[in-house]
């Protein structure tokens, strides 16, 4: 199944877009599932169809769903008291009835994260489109599987479940049941679960579609969202330009002003991207006659996949080179730690932690320099840990 990831700025469209996107692929064919993210049924008034936590069939070939966070945090919150009940009897504490229990914040990510993970199991599409949230809370969803991974193998390393042996015995000598082996099985599940979605985001055919209204403020949010998800390893299609006035505006009009705007926006993201122009309707559009007459691009399965490379140059210079595509970054804005077989990278507001590649652990860092928009990272063999005559 390919996945469709779309996400901009607020306020651009985003979801109307999103869903002219599905129409689309739908409508040549394509098996298309339209996940959507909002609380109000945003979704639902682009399509002229009520969407909600039940899939909802919009037309031939194409299905709208927009999971329910808060009875999913219910859901999930239920279960944990049923498994942690000993622990909870232990201490006194009462359980929380589902019905008085309020989302937390983050509720609806992890929502969108566990559909994300079913609609993919499901294998009942060929296309998903999600409806990302406006881009800077989309980049810290999208970062999410992979950071809470870490976080647990950091708190509950899995080396340390070699002891399991020992902890009845630890637990009779304290008088009081440990908790420790519930809370490994639990650290195991949710590890799966993330994993699940990691393996989505990361899989060869999913890629992010950019939507942005051409102007300052969008080329901004652009430049940003685009070095975000770069170094995140996730890989654009397209850039949607939308809401593109007409050539046409008369000149005294008082969007000749804006106009030129969009024109010069337009003119330095198409030597940067792969950019496609949606024209303004003069309305918001409502309905699938609407979407129909955007003429949203399809997807494009062509998009290439971006690659962190290691370069041997040894012979040359004595070093191995990792070259890190950094779209948009700034030499001042840059920052590297070594911290043991993981390199972390920060770039601007964004910073990622990544393990080295094998062949990088054996080595000590040499510098790095930014060209052309790619970091590229020197390693030099370390001699007490590279293999002799190499």
């Amino acid at each position: 199944m390919r996945t469709l990831l779309i996400t901009g700025p607020g306020g651009t469209g985003r979801t109307t877009l999103a869903a002219a996107t599905a129409l689309t692929a739908a409508r040549e064919g394509t098996r298309t599932l339209l996940l959507g993210t909002d609380r109000d049924d945003t979704l639902g008034a682009a399509l002229g169809v009520p969407t909600g936590p039940a899939p909802t069939p919009v037309e031939p070939g194409l299905t709208a769903w927009r999971p329910d966070a808060a009875q999913g945090f219910r859901d999930a919150l239920a279960a944990l008291q049923d498994r942690a009940a000993s622990a909870l009897d232990l201490l006194g504490a009462s359980r929380l009835e589902p019905g008085e229990l309020t989302p937390l914040p983050g509720a609806d990510d992890l929502a969108l994260l566990r559909a994300l993970r079913e609609a993919a199991l499901a294998e009942a599409h060929d296309l998903l489109v999600v409806d990302l949230p406006p881009a800077p809370r989309a980049l810290a969803l999208l970062a999410a599987p992979e950071e809470l991974r870490r976080t647990l193998r950091l708190l509950l390393p899995p080396e340390r479940q070699a002891a399991r042996a020992l902890r009845p015995v630890l637990g009779r000598l304290a008088g009081v049941p440990m908790p420790a082996e519930a809370l490994y099985e639990a650290s195991a599940r949710w590890d799966l679960e993330l994993a699940a979605a990691e393996a989505v985001l990361a899989d060869r055919n999913t890629t992010v579609r950019l939507v942005a209204e051409p102007g300052p403020a969008g080329a901004d949010a652009v430049r940003a969202t685009a070095l975000g998800l770069a170094l995140r390893g996730l890989r654009t299609d397209l850039l949607v330009a939308n809401r593109v006035l007409p050539e046409d505006v008369p000149a005294d009009s008082w969007l000749g002003g804006p106009l030129a705007q969009q024109r010069k926006t337009l003119e330095e993201w198409r030597g940067t991207y792969d950019v496609r122009a949606v024209a303004h309707l003069g309305h918001d559009p409502r309905g699938t006659d609407d979407l129909a007459a955007l003429d949203v691009p399809g997807v494009n399965p062509a998009a290439s996949p971006i690659e962190w490379p290691v370069t041997d140059r040894l012979a040359e210079d004595g070093v191995l080179v990792w070259h890190i595509p950094l779209p948009g970054a700034v030499r001042e804005e840059l920052d590297l730690i070594r911290r043991g077989d993981e390199l972390v990278v920060a770039a601007g507001p964004f910073r990622r932690t990544v393990p080295l590649p094998s062949a990088l652990r054996r080595c000590t860092v040499d510098g790095a320099a930014l060209r052309e928009g790619t970091l590229a990272v020197r390693f030099a063999p370390d001699p007490a840990l590279w293999p002799r005559g190499r």
